[in-house]
């Protein structure tokens, strides 16, 4: 049997584009050569394609040790010195879409997880992991996650969005009003950005107006947040119609919430997988985990993130991201080996997936 060609894409212009390139040095190092041809195509923060040398160049970087080095910094350079090495080299589409079998997507956060490169790859007929375009660009949306979610019945914490034209404009009655209907602390978070990139924890008026100018800055949409008092649950979620929810992990922050610091820098926060949590508590988790699946028509992959509220053990929906993490501390490939699914059948699982979704058009 000839070997199907597999193009992982990673990197993109996005503030995750260091933590694209760990996820995909991981799955690299899984994806099965007996059956597949690897093909890494880079993306690079100003968007331009790179493929061959480069992006195996790149692939081949430990980003994850030039980081918690506590310099990222020269992680930015290292990435710089290898694309201007390749200044002259020519991206070739059409090489590309009549070789690719089936695309790997590690793209993590903007112009990557909100269905921009999934369109793309539709338009072509490449299928490809993870979700379609419309549950992308949904779940991408943290208020229109909420949204969707509240009408299939899970909860969410109470909310409202801003959007950064209207901030600009009347910057203190905005102020006013969220003080108005919160009490503190709340949470301000660009709608549309992954990894807890901008978020911010307020606990007064002074610090709202910072936070608002900080996340608007980012992005178009901002949504403000009541904290909740409750411990950090997620689940991964595995399969297209049929899919199937792990065993829930917990988050313990080494900070005040589980921030990008956090998370892949000084990498302080401790994660409990499988989660300490009763029976009953723990199947609601995983039956909420599908309903926003399902709710937002995803395929392929996804981590849920939910509260479980202190005193009352209610499970309140967080976020949803539809291209987890895959480095070595990311919970959605740790959370599936405790279900019994190792790093490498995730990763062939994803390619299946991909291969069996919905009809598409044939190649242009």
């Amino acid at each position: 049997m000839s070997k199907q060609t597999v193009a992982l894409i990673f990197g993109g212009k996005s503030a995750e584009h260091e933590i694209s390139i760990i996820s995909a040095r991981s799955i690299a190092a899984e994806i099965d050569r007996n059956r597949y041809e690897l093909s890494p195509l880079y993306i690079d923060r100003d968007g331009k394609w790179y493929a061959s040398e480069c992006s195996q160049a790149v692939l081949d970087t430990d980003i994850a040790a030039l980081l918690r080095s506590g310099s990222p910094e020269s992680a930015t350079q290292r990435l710089d010195e290898l694309t201007a090495a390749a200044s002259g080299e020519q991206f070739d589409f059409g090489a590309f879409l009549e070789k690719t079998d089936v695309a790997f997507i590690a793209l993590h956060g903007s112009n990557g997880e909100d269905g921009k490169i999934q369109g793309c790859l539709d338009t072509f007929g490449i299928p490809y992991t993870g979700c379609g375009l419309t549950a992308s660009a949904l779940a991408m949306d943290k208020a229109l996650t909420k949204l969707c979610s509240m009408a299939a019945g899970v909860a969410v914490a109470e909310f409202m969005t801003v959007t950064s034209s209207d901030y600009a404009a009347h910057p203190l009655g905005i102020v006013v009003e969220i003080t108005k209907r919160f009490g503190w602390p709340l949470f301000v978070k660009p709608a549309s950005l992954g990894s807890s990139v901008g978020i911010s924890k307020v606990r007064n008026a002074e610090e709202l107006a910072n936070a608002l100018e900080s996340a608007c800055q980012l992005d178009s949409k901002v949504l403000v947040e009541a904290a909740i008092s409750g411990r950090e649950i997620e689940v991964a979620v595995l399969g297209n119609g049929n899919a199937v929810a792990s065993a829930p992990g917990e988050i313990i922050p080494g900070s005040d919430f589980y921030s990008y610091e956090d998370k892949y820098i000084k990498n302080e926060a401790k994660l409990v997988i499988p989660a300490d949590l009763p029976e009953e508590v723990a199947s609601e988790v995983r039956k909420a985990a599908l309903t926003v699946f399902k709710a937002l028509g995803c395929e392929g992959m996804s981590r849920v993130d939910f509260f479980v509220e202190n005193g009352t053990n209610r499970v309140i929906l967080n976020e949803i991201n539809t291209i987890p993490g895959f480095t070595d501390i990311s919970m959605y490939p740790m959370m599936m080996a405790a279900s019994g699914v190792s790093f490498a059948e995730l990763v062939e699982k994803l390619l299946l997936l991909a291969l069996e979704k919905r009809s598409i058009t044939p190649k242009i």
